[in-house]
């Protein structure tokens, strides 16, 4: 079953002003609401992203982007590792 790309895209802009709407709110560097309204307007906009290529054969320009920083951190860490056992 595919959703329309109206649809999705009303869904979508509802989900950008929640998140506008509690970043403004936003209770301190950790608000757990502004990580929540983050994850929010990211599986809306893959839900019209994959509606639009559904319907029409297209795609937008944008695209979610993952957070690698923990990923960095145990490169790091394997890094030291093996100059450890290099010495």
């Amino acid at each position: 079953m595919s959703i329309d790309p109206r649809v999705a895209l009303q869904s979508l802009t509802a989900a950008l002003e929640e998140h506008l709407s509690t970043v403004a709110a936003r209770r301190g560097d950790g608000d757990p609401a502004v990580e929540a309204a983050y994850f929010t307007v990211a599986d809306a906009f893959e839900v019209y992203d994959d509606s639009l290529y559904e319907a029409y054969g297209e795609v937008t320009p944008l695209q979610v982007i993952e957070d690698d920083s923990d990923d960095d951190e145990d490169e790091d860490v394997d890094d030291e590792e093996l100059e450890i056992l290099l010495d």
